[in-house]
């Protein structure tokens, strides 16, 4: 059985527990946090989640962990067979990951911790979001899903990244994002009734005390 490390408020914790799940495939859910002691280094070389616990080690890294799980187990594909396809997917996921979320990570602080972020820094993120976003539109397809007709990795990033984006662009700046994106809207809406995207997100909610308490006693 594999062994997820990571705690249910991390996104990107998230979108591997997502693909587990979609795959059918049995895993033990280890609660880790980010911390620079020899234990999590010895799990995680930077000290970052997720890992994914396997026969032979330990895997790091969201992108990582996606396609060994794709490359070593059956269940549902989250990855097209047809290489051009596969590398449309992968493209979307990290445009998504590099454009979208990690500007967007920048302000979570302000955003959703009352942190103060400096002004030069929200309006680094302001201007990347928009370009982040537009670039989601030109390559995403919507049809339904972000990458055609079927769930794929580049969903999981667009699940789990996107909405906080969503909310950092709302919250500092007063912008809807996905103004002039409906298909994506109604992406989100039609990933919400997933009942795999559920469970992932009763889980969050009954972590979320835990995790704020924590972050309370860092400040």
């Amino acid at each position: 059985m594999f062994k997820l490390y990571g705690f249910a408020v991390s996104n990107y914790y998230n979108m591997v527990k997502l693909a587990l799940l979609e795959k059918g495939l049995a895993f033990e859910e280890v609660t880790f946090y980010p911390t620079q002691t020899p234990e999590s280094l010895a799990i995680s070389p930077r000290g970052k989640v997720p890992v994914l616990g396997v026969e032979a080690g330990f895997v790091n890294e969201t992108a990582i962990i996606l396609e060994y799980l794709e490359q070593t187990q059956k269940g549902t594909p989250l990855l097209p067979g047809d290489p051009f396809a596969r590398a449309q997917v992968l493209a979307i996921a990290k445009e998504i990951e590099l454009y979208i979320e990690l500007p967007g990570r920048a302000c979570y602080g302000e955003a959703f911790f009352g942190l103060p972020v400096p002004e030069a820094i929200k309006e680094k993120t302001k201007a990347e979001l928009l370009l982040g976003f537009a670039a989601l539109g030109r390559h995403g397809k919507f049809a339904p899903y972000v990458a055609g007709d079927s769930l794929s990795i580049a969903d999981l990033y667009f699940l789990y990244s996107v909405p906080l984006a969503c909310a950092v662009g709302k919250k500092l700046f007063d912008l809807d994002l996905l103004a002039e994106m409906p298909k994506a809207k109604a992406l989100l809406e039609r990933l919400e009734q997933n009942p795999h995207v559920q469970k992932i997100a009763a889980d969050k909610e009954a972590a979320m005390p835990a995790f704020l308490a924590m972050i309370a006693a860092k400040k």
